[in-house]
């Protein structure tokens, strides 16, 4: 009788958090490994850690669109791998980013969400806040000699507007990233970004580590397996894609529409109308472009196996003059909902199959470079000092 031995290439069971950083490491290289990161990189509780500490406490998140936050009082509310967040448009016009727990005994000032308020008013004891984050009012705090409320405030963060898009740091002496979108935003002056309307958003939660939704953006791939009658029919132009890493933050993904968009509203060039042209901002920020039409998309942990997919999809002012707001509301939304289930319905599935002890390392398809470009990133948050 004869004996078949398979040989595992892939992470032993009992892999450290330093093992798989020694081998993330690569990705970092001139000529990375044309191959899957190691399955432990999405389930190990010690590198997911990691991750909060190096890259979600330090990196810039795109949250919301200008429109949500047009107003005095209105405020976006999520968590940010475990971090409550608020987002507040003040009374002075200004965005402030803050840490929405109050400060007396640990009470959520606000569940996730939007809406709008006049202050932030703690449902345990009444302490409030101003939009800013300073104390408003702390009731029966008087006859408390050592309660200085002058230097009671909620802790800040720091925020920032790029054309619309609304980005929140967890580092308040975050440096700006304006300077690695300089291309980007050169490229993207045809767009007209500023006077972009949002027609929708949503929020949804994903059953999967943030990665396994992040690396999926990074390629045109899966179209073809995921997306047969939604996406793959716009990709007349093939799934192969150019990739461009400007910067240790920014990667620019360019893919041929081969079928020119229409432009009616825009000054799009024939370049600009052939190509299906996007950025992303690691870790799970993106901004892509269907001629006229462009989409952000935010993939943001809520820990190791939940994530959440923030979106909205923006057209030109110009557009509203001829369609109702509501009826293109509606179709675009049909549109998303669809994609957004297709995508959701095939990363679960691949979470769910993260623990198999038989799973190893994959080859890569040369039509995956952006993936090995959002490995060099992670590569680079993870072993980088602080």
């Amino acid at each position: 009788m004869t004996t078949t031995t398979t040989t595992r290439t892939g992470p032993t069971p009992d892999q450290s958090a330093a093992e798989l950083l020694a081998a993330v490491r690569a990705y970092a290289a001139p000529n990375p490994p044309a191959m899957s990161l190691p399955p432990q990189m999405f389930t190990s509780p010690e590198v997911y850690e990691l991750e909060r500490a190096q890259i979600f406490h330090r990196s810039w998140i795109m949250v919301a669109h200008t429109a949500q936050l047009a107003a005095p009082g209105d405020y976006v509310a999520l968590s940010i791998a475990g971090e409550p967040v608020a987002i507040t448009r003040g009374e002075d016009g200004q965005l402030h980013g803050m840490s929405p727990v109050c400060r007396h005994r640990a009470m959520p000032l606000v569940a996730p969400g939007e809406g709008t308020v006049k202050d932030f008013t703690c449902s345990y004891h009444l302490w409030r806040y101003n939009l800013d984050g300073s104390l408003r009012a702390a009731t029966h705090m008087r006859d408390n000699p050592d309660f200085d409320p002058a230097t009671c405030r909620l802790p800040g963060f720091a925020v920032r507007e790029w054309h619309g898009l609304v980005f929140v740091n967890l580092d308040a002496d975050a440096r700006s990233f304006e300077p690695d979108l300089a291309v980007a935003d050169t490229e993207m002056t045809n767009y007209r970004l500023d006077d972009m309307v949002q027609v929708n958003y949503w929020t949804e939660e994903w059953a999967c580590n943030w990665k396994v939704a992040v690396e999926n953006g990074y390629e045109n791939y899966h179209a073809i397996g995921f997306h047969p009658e939604t996406v793959r029919p716009l990709m007349t132009g093939g799934i192969d894609m150019t990739v461009y890493q400007d910067s240790e933050w920014v990667t620019r993904l360019l893919s041929g529409a081969g079928t020119p968009f229409e432009a009616q509203h825009l000054p799009l060039t024939e370049a600009e109308r052939s190509i299906m042209y996007s950025f992303r901002i690691f870790p799970g920020g993106a901004v892509a472009t269907f001629g006229e039409t462009i989409a952000w998309i935010s993939i943001i942990p809520l820990s190791l196996d939940r994530t959440q997919v923030r979106g909205g999809t923006l057209v030109p002012r110009q557009v509203l003059e001829f369609v109702d707001i509501e009826v293109m509301r509606k179709e675009v939304e049909s549109i998303t909902s669809v994609i957004n289930a297709e995508d959701r319905t095939g990363l679960e599935a691949v979470q769910r199959t993260l623990g198999s002890r038989f799973l190893q390392q994959g080859h890569l398809s040369p039509k995956e470079p952006g993936v090995l470009a959002f490995y060099r990133k992670l590569a680079l948050a993870l072993t980088k000092e602080a």
